[in-house]
């Protein structure tokens, strides 16, 4: 997590690029621009599995919906920062079945034969909260468009009965052995043990889903995404 770009970090990069884009096309047409681009938030998942959960310093003095609230107010935060400098279009995905990431059956589900339970009850219960805090922010930001893509039920899905989607493997991950590794230096095609045909396998590595599986979430969120361009 120390390599990350906080929220806050990103609203200082996007007015600096606001007053890049306002040089080359001038106050009006960069206003329309920034007005009509869609903006894209993934945020929580690493929060819970590479800190929350791993971080004693965190997990033993807060709760899991304490954390969350700690997250939905930075949320909140940089959506309205986003809000005043012109964006008015943001798509926002909720957390996965954290519980059911390779990652976190490796590390936490010793005691459990599939998804660690836990991790999803939490994860949905953070999912309620994002929901709650955008139908707040909707109604205090005037034009402002925001959708939540749920990708919790379809990737859960595609965990659970991974054959109904034409994959064979949900257990591990592609890369090398699938069960800890991520990041470009351990996850790579040249990766010592790494499957010869990722598309049957639901995750690429121990974490983010393959390319093959995204596409069957894309699938299942066009119509959200659609209504985001309306």
């Amino acid at each position: 997590m120390q390599h990350a770009i906080t929220l806050s970090q990103q609203l200082e990069l996007f007015k600096e690029y606001k007053g890049k884009l306002a040089k080359v096309a001038g106050a009006n047409k960069s206003a329309t621009i920034i007005k009509d681009s869609l903006y894209v938030l993934s945020a929580g998942s690493s929060d819970f599995l590479q800190n929350y959960y791993v971080n004693p310093l965190l997990n033993k003095v807060y709760t899991a919906d304490q954390y969350g609230s700690y997250l939905v107010s930075s949320f909140n935060t940089f959506v309205k920062g986003l809000y005043g400098l012109g964006g008015r279009r943001l798509g926002l995905t909720s957390l996965p079945p954290l519980g059911c990431l390779p990652a976190a059956r490796t590390i936490f589900g010793y005691h459990e034969s599939g998804c660690v339970s836990q991790f999803n009850t939490e994860a949905q219960q953070f999912n309620k909260k994002i929901g709650s805090a955008v139908a707040n922010l909707q109604k205090q930001l005037p034009g402002m468009k925001i959708v939540v893509f749920d990708i919790f039920k379809p990737l859960y899905d595609l965990v659970k009965k991974p054959s109904d989607f034409g994959f064979t493997e949900a257990r591990r991950g592609c890369c090398g052995t699938g069960t800890i590794e991520t990041t470009v230096l351990l996850c790579n095609p040249k990766s010592v043990g790494t499957c010869p045909n990722a598309t049957q396998y639901v995750f690429w590595d121990s974490v983010h889903p393959s390319q093959a599986a995204n596409q069957v979430l894309a699938d299942a969120l066009i119509v959200d995404g659609i209504s985001l361009l309306g």
